[in-house]
């Protein structure tokens, strides 16, 4: 195992993102791994979901990563709630003293992702530790199967 997955941390939105993550992380070994949801908060404007049904959508996400690895690999999980997303898994892979974020992006349009914000481009272009990019196994073969909306 490399330092790069000494410790990591997976964001996962969704039970279809935690789904393409453990495609996509299959055949990589880990030590520590931290998966992290964040429920992305209005900033003063009323919330898209309630925090319960936000919460139980990240456990569900959760479950699919443990279901998917089982013992194989130790996962803690973790839920944060901020008006960035970026910025809480900053936040979360400092405080767990990551030695890298891991993400398989999700797809959409150009269209989707400026006006989500792009993520991604801001966990690549604004971390202060390694970004590793793991392509979604099945997108990358040609299905284009996955969640768009987050």
């Amino acid at each position: 195992m490399s330092d790069l997955f000494d410790r990591v941390v997976l964001p996962v939105a969704s039970d279809d993102d935690a789904a393409a993550t453990a495609r996509a992380l299959d055949g990589h070994e880990f030590g520590s791994v931290l998966a992290l949801h964040v429920v992305e908060k209005a900033g003063g404007a009323p919330d898209k979901a309630g925090v319960e049904q936000r919460e139980e959508a990240a456990e569900e996400a959760f479950a699919v990563l443990e279901a998917h690895f089982g013992d194989d690999i130790d996962i803690e999980t973790e839920i944060r709630y901020d008006t960035d997303v970026a910025d809480a898994v900053f936040a979360a892979a400092a405080d767990f003293d990551a030695s890298a974020i891991v993400i398989t992006p999700r797809g959409g349009s150009r269209w989707v992702q400026l006006l989500t914000g792009d993520v991604a481009l801001s966990l690549v272009t604004e971390a202060d530790r390694p970004v590793v990019v793991l392509p979604d196994t099945e997108r990358a073969d040609g299905d284009e199967g996955g969640s768009e909306s987050e």
